[in-house]
């Protein structure tokens, strides 16, 4: 069940079925045949009405007055739900309460591919603020030819159009035939945003409260009748193979057991109890012989191994002007690990394969590449397998969601017509989850005699940072088959959305640079997206050398980084975030610093600028955040409140990652298995107070901010650690052990 209008609930078969609609059937047709459509019918549409142009895609308006909206975005924490039921709300003029929300569903949403890079709003809330625009107008065509007024004579209201003598029509009266069963136009009629009474305001999210009452929030939450538990026994590294599994017919005799599945590699078990699974599961364990083999570079000697392997040398950005022959140089390089998502919730999905279709309840982030990527492993249609998007308790990036789900298919046919529950172990997730990729940057700038900068060139040199399912090659489960599926060759992400690229071109103006990606196609281990992607590392390093500059240059970091900039609304969002943070009248103490950073989220999304405060104990090398303070500029605010909430969980999120978080390795096999060898940021250790300031651009885009953050906190950390302890650490993490070092060289 899904939730939609305050205090009720809707399935998604009531909801495919309900008839007396405004439409029937819904136009999804393929985004690309469409794409091509478009490209011979005219003018583009709005965010993704252009690969889903027909407005019954989008919404539908029930003869009994309810207002269902679709998006193919799936809610994964960032508050997405929350916000497209204000924007449908706000252009239909009706509350929010009153919007039925379907969120990605391979047989009854939109095909918007990846819920990622921060998109949702520019896509999704665009397209629906759109269409919902679009189809109040048609509402209120077919009101004044009902009333027979003219159209200007009417407003809408709480789901009616009244008229100025006061007769109304409401919504369900005017919809018993196909009125929106029409293509969009690439105009809408927008409200005025100065009138708006709904997006601008700070609603409460819709996903929050089963999340903080025990609810069933989360797929790992779902029962479904008649279901069974299953537990998959993974290799002990990335290069075993199965051998035999001694025993197999004792451990089927166990309690509660159903089946043991095996096909090559893969080997899993299914019971009535979960217990009983887990049980079981651990004597497969114990059974089963893998033939083993070192695959793992030592990782002491990682950033050098990779530098050993083949890259492809992408030129990003080359420009050039007459050198100044009096430039002081400098340059530095930096240095970031793997790092996993760790979810708290470890992966889950549950299938069902019944009279030979296939429906899938998954935490993935792109419900229909993971249809298509299951489908070719299972060798079925695609229209025979439906995956339904349900919200996961630990996401950002691809984890390992669509592997629990291939898991959970490939178990599902294996055992039909029971649903079947697949739900990963902690060492299973921190072991076989695909992490984001170790990174390397070198920078070298040169300053003139007024202490600006007049030559710039960058270096990164990263892996992909996005192996999602598009093919059954990127599913873990489907390496292990007896015809296993062999992972594609990995391509770099083109800019502007960026791979390990992202965000590695300045927004800063410099009358010569030169920025150069680096392209590794192969790793040893296994990576795709981690929030962010490449931005986390590139503007921890341009900020970071940006500090470096200004402290060569005897200039405030600030003053410093506004020099070098013409865009209005990055020295707005810089300035704000100083005044707030109260930069200017910062006094330092023993052990005590500040760190200013900023960055525009891949120079197309929202801006952000993080000041903050830390302390640093000498003795045991512990850095502690006291203050953050930040400032966002995100475009039109549709819910002030959840554009904090993700700066807020951004920043939280980046100084784990920059203090604590790294994935160890040997030979063999990730030895980082549990929290206690892969220690994330504590209760104890968040800052004292985080304050977010957002600045509303009403009218203007929708500006990307879910990931926005990260980069900025990084830098703001390594700055104030330096100018807490004048310890300058190039690589991450910053942890204890090595600032201890570098305070102490």
């Amino acid at each position: 069940m899904r939730t939609g209008r305050a205090g009720s609930t809707v399935s998604r078969r009531e909801f495919l079925a309900a008839g007396g609609a405004l439409v029937v059937a819904f136009s999804l047709v393929a985004p690309s045949r469409l794409l091509a459509q478009r490209a011979a019918a005219g003018p583009k549409l709005p965010g993704s009405l252009e690969a889903t142009p027909m407005l019954d895609s989008w919404i539908r308006v029930g003869a009994d007055g309810s207002i269902t909206v679709m998006t193919g975005k799936a809610e994964l924490g960032q508050g997405v739900k929350t916000a497209l039921m204000q924007i449908a709300a706000e252009q239909l003029s009706v509350q929010p309460t009153q919007i039925i929300l379907i969120t990605a569903d391979t047989r009854g949403t939109p095909d918007e591919g990846y819920t990622a890079g921060s998109n949702s709003m520019k896509d999704s809330g665009t397209a629906i603020m759109n269409a919902a625009a679009q189809v109040r107008e048609l509402l209120i065509a077919r009101a004044a030819e009902r009333l027979n007024i003219a159209p200007e004579r009417l407003r809408a209201e709480n789901g009616a159009l009244i008229a100025d003598d006061g007769r109304r029509a409401a919504y369900g009266e005017l919809v018993p035939d196909k009125l929106t069963q029409v293509r969009a136009q690439p105009e809408s009629k927008l409200k005025d945003p100065s009138t708006y009474t709904v997006v601008g305001t700070s609603m409460q999210r819709v996903d929050i409260p089963a999340k903080v009452t025990g609810g069933a929030a989360y797929v790992q939450d779902l029962r479904l009748p008649g279901m069974v538990h299953a537990r998959v026994v993974r290799p002990p590294g990335y290069g075993a193979r199965l051998r035999e599994v001694r025993g197999a017919p004792d451990i089927e005799k166990m309690p509660g057991v159903h089946k043991i599945v095996r096909d090559g590699s893969f080997l899993a078990v299914v019971a009535e109890r979960e217990f009983q699974a887990i049980v079981a599961m651990r004597a497969l364990a114990v059974a089963a012989s893998w033939s083993d083999r070192s695959s793992l570079p030592d990782q002491a000697d990682l950033f050098a191994y990779l530098q050993r392997l083949p890259v492809d040398a992408i030129v990003d950005l080359d420009v050039h002007t007459p050198a100044n022959p009096g430039a002081r140089s400098f340059e530095a390089s930096f240095t970031r690990p793997y790092q996993m998502h760790g979810a708290i919730g470890p992966a889950c999905a549950v299938a069902q394969f019944k009279d030979g279709a296939l429906t899938v309840w998954t935490h993935s982030q792109g419900v229909f590449p993971l249809r298509k990527s299951i489908a070719e492993m299972l060798r079925m249609p695609d229209e025979r397998v439906n995956c339904i998007h349900v919200e996961g308790s630990g996401c950002y990036g691809h984890n390992a969601a669509d592997d629990a789900a291939a898991d959970a298919a490939l178990i599902a046919r294996a055992f039909p017509d029971r649903p079947v529950r697949v739900q990963w172990m902690r060492e299973q997730e921190h072991m076989w989850e695909p992490y984001g990729p170790a990174m390397l940057t070198s920078v070298k700038a040169s300053l003139d005699g007024s202490g600006n900068i007049v030559a710039w060139e960058y270096d990164v040199m990263s892996n992909s940072h996005s192996t999602r399912p598009g093919g059954a090659g990127n599913l873990l489960p489907a390496w292990h088959l007896e015809a296993p599926f062999t992972q594609p060759v990995p391509k770099p992400i083109p800019l502007p959305e960026g791979g390990g690229d992202r965000n590695a071109i300045p927004l800063y103006k410099f009358p010569n640079a030169r920025v150069v990606h680096r392209f590794v196609a192969s790793m040893p281990i296994r990576v795709s997206a981690l929030r962010a992607l490449g931005a986390y590392m590139n503007v921890f390093s341009i900020e970071s050398f940006m500090d470096e500059l200004a402290q060569a240059a005897a200039a405030d970091p600030v003053e410093f980084r506004l020099r070098h900039l013409d865009d209005s609304r990055a020295r707005e969002v810089i300035s704000l975030a100083a005044t707030r943070f109260g930069w200017s009248t910062y006094t330092r103490s023993p052990g005590r610093g500040r760190g200013f950073a900023f960055a525009r989220y891949k120079n197309l999304g929202a801006y952000v600028a993080v000041a903050l405060d830390l302390d640093v104990d000498r003795e045991s090398g512990l850095a502690r955040i006291l203050r953050a303070v930040a400032a966002v500029d995100s475009g039109q605010a549709v819910n002030p409140d959840g554009i904090r909430n993700q700066i807020e969980g951004g920043i939280i999120q980046s100084a784990s990652w920059t203090l604590h978080e790294q994935v160890t390795f040997d030979t063999a096999a990730i030895t980082s298995a549990d929290w206690s060898r892969y220690p994330v940021l504590r209760f104890p250790e968040i800052p004292e107070s985080i304050d977010v300031h957002v600045i509303d651009r009403p009218g203007q885009p929708f500006l990307g901010t879910g990931e926005a953050a990260q980069g900025p906190t990084a830098a703001a950390i390594a700055n104030a650690v330096a100018n807490a302890s004048s310890a300058r650490i190039r690589d991450l993490p910053l942890d204890r052990k090595r600032l201890k070092a570098a305070i102490h060289v």
